[in-house]
């Protein structure tokens, strides 16, 4: 939608009707918008690859924002209708063939650990986890019983998905691309990852390693 400088817009924060927190806004030419996502100056290339995506190819009405140390990601909402359902309350949730998939992925990852490394490191995988979930306000991933969940009941199987957006899927496979990275101390376990979204139809498949080829983050699991 826009490509914008510091100088080009206000941003001031605002209490969030349902949270006892600020949170910021965006405010330009009479619209505002909701923090999405932040990428350092050296993340240029994936700030624009996922600001693109998010414009193109989903039809959101994002804001790029440059300043000098960062780049940020901004999603129209409207204040009247503000509520904890998202950054943007316009915005639904993700494809739920790439949930699926992504949470395979990182199940998968998680059963490793604990198979390879042994229960502590799988404990302190967990711990990894929350605190991506908790810095990125993953919805439905707030507490430890929500998180155990998440790494160990099959998504196949969840009477409902958690209601993640694309950018949450985003920052999810880069996150535990790099905890994976962390754990085993190279990438060989990404052949791995991948092979647990063959548990998905072979459309389905189709459709994710699309998606995930086009993302952001597609160039880590490649």
């Amino acid at each position: 939608m826009f490509i914008l400088k510091r100088q080009d817009v206000d941003i001031k924060t605002m209490h969030h009707p349902q949270k006892d927190q600020q949170i910021p806004i965006l405010s330009y030419q009479g619209q505002t918008f909701r923090l999405l996502s932040v990428f350092t100056a050296a993340q240029e290339d994936d700030a624009r690859a996922l600001w693109r995506d998010l414009t193109d190819n989903r039809g959101k009405a994002c804001v790029l924002l440059e300043e000098p140390e960062r780049f940020s990601i901004w999603g129209k909402i409207r204040l009247d209708q503000f509520d904890d359902a998202g950054p943007d309350t316009g915005t639904p949730p993700a494809e739920a063939t790439y949930i699926k998939a992504c949470l395979l992925m990182l199940q998968v990852l998680y059963m490793d650990v604990e198979d390879l490394l042994g229960a502590k490191q799988a404990r302190q995988f967990e711990g990894d986890i929350s605190k991506v979930f908790a810095a990125w306000k993953f919805p439905q991933a707030a507490t430890p019983d929500a998180v155990k969940t998440l790494l160990t009941v099959d998504p196949l199987a969840m009477p409902q998905l958690p209601p993640w957006q694309d950018h949450h899927l985003h920052r999810l496979l880069e996150e535990t691309h790099r905890i994976g990275k962390d754990y085993f101390g190279n990438a060989n376990f990404s052949d791995r990852a991948l092979e647990a979204v063959e548990d998905l139809t072979a459309n389905e498949q189709a459709l994710f390693r699309r998606w995930l080829q086009q993302s952001p983050t597609g160039k880590l699991w490649a």
